[in-house]
């Protein structure tokens, strides 16, 4: 009998064991159905009750070393086993990004009035956040190579967003040291377009709003491939030219970036689209114009908003047929 009893007793307690560790492998370990990453190279994002693991694969290229934050609601319980990562309590009350990449996102996701500081405001040209700049609600805080740390300090922001072109990032760096908690994005470094919209998801999380951030993209995602569908379908092929001076050199997409993609799903003939690599091309005046003068279109970078702003800055761009039939365009 006691022999029976002790067995019972080793039984009952075994299952008890068992249905403890059940019950928190359904607390702590139960993954959300909301946080598939199907383009983004960049990131991956695990959801838990009550906290998500966001780890950053790509920060920059190359990059050998993939950085992990935990993202926990006030009543998330985080185990132990992962103490040793930066915490981060959202959603997110006050925050600063710094890259322009990074505002859309939060346009998108209604959070723009969370941003309370920015590096060179110029390069800012949406209509909201320049409202709640020109209100004093959104503060110049120095420029990415030299982050003003003090003002950063001052306005205490819950999170800070960087990024990094290589792994010396001393700002960044003394930061963290004076208690500013720092979550990298590495959305620049993806080489397909889709991929690179696919960051709303990173700030979807940082605000709790996945499942918003979700629907934001897929439709994003659909109408891109609509678009691409209807490329498709043009019987002309035009040959375009990109990019434009900056200082004394002519800069400009390699054959297997984002840049060229986009132009070849558009079905345009981009004529460096032969260049290997994901970066920027350099090249001379000289080289762009003895390829490029005839091209039927021409896509510039961004810096110039009208026809007599690129004159103004390089006379020498009226060679260009792009230009004299006013094919260039800028987004």
């Amino acid at each position: 009998m006691k022999k029976t009893l002790l067995v019972v007793a080793l039984f009952a307690s075994l299952l008890l064991l068992l249905q403890c560790k059940n019950k928190n492998f359904n607390t702590n370990k139960e993954l959300f159905t909301n946080n598939e990453i199907k383009h983004a190279k960049g990131f991956e994002l695990e959801n838990y009750a009550g906290y998500s693991v966001l780890k950053i694969v790509h920060p920059w290229p190359n990059s050998t070393k993939k950085y992990i934050y935990i993202l926990k609601t006030d009543q998330g319980v985080v185990p132990d086993s992962l103490q040793k990562y930066t915490t981060v309590t959202i959603p997110i009350k006050t925050i600063i990004v710094t890259s322009t990449t990074h505002i859309p996102s939060l346009e998108m996701l209604n959070e723009e009035s969370t941003l309370v500081g920015f590096p060179n405001l110029n390069y800012i040209s949406s209509e909201k956040v320049r409202r709640l700049i020109d209100s004093n609600k959104i503060l110049d805080v120095g420029n990415n190579n030299a982050l003003n740390i003090e003002k950063i300090i001052e306005l205490q922001p819950q999170l800070l967003v960087g990024y990094g072109i290589d792994n010396n990032n001393p700002s960044l760096d003394n930061l963290q040291k004076n208690g500013i908690k720092v979550v990298l994005n590495g959305d620049w470094n993806e080489q397909t377009p889709l991929g690179k919209a696919e960051w709303i998801k990173f700030f979807g999380a940082l605000f709790n709003k996945q499942k918003q951030a979700k629907v934001l993209f897929e439709k994003i995602e659909n109408e891109y491939q609509k678009t691409v569908a209807i490329a498709k379908k043009a019987t002309a092929k035009p040959t375009v030219l990109a990019g434009d001076m900056f200082e004394d050199t002519w800069y400009l997409p390699k054959g297997n970036s984002w840049g060229s993609i986009l132009i070849a799903q558009a079905n345009g003939a981009y004529l460096w689209e032969k260049t290997a690599g994901t970066g920027s091309l350099s090249l001379s005046f000289e080289t762009v114009l003895e390829k490029g003068q005839n091209a039927d279109f021409w896509i510039t970078s961004g810096q110039f908003s009208s026809l007599n702003q690129m004159v103004q800055a390089n006379p020498h761009y009226k060679q260009f047929s792009a230009f004299k039939n006013s094919n260039v365009f800028s987004f």
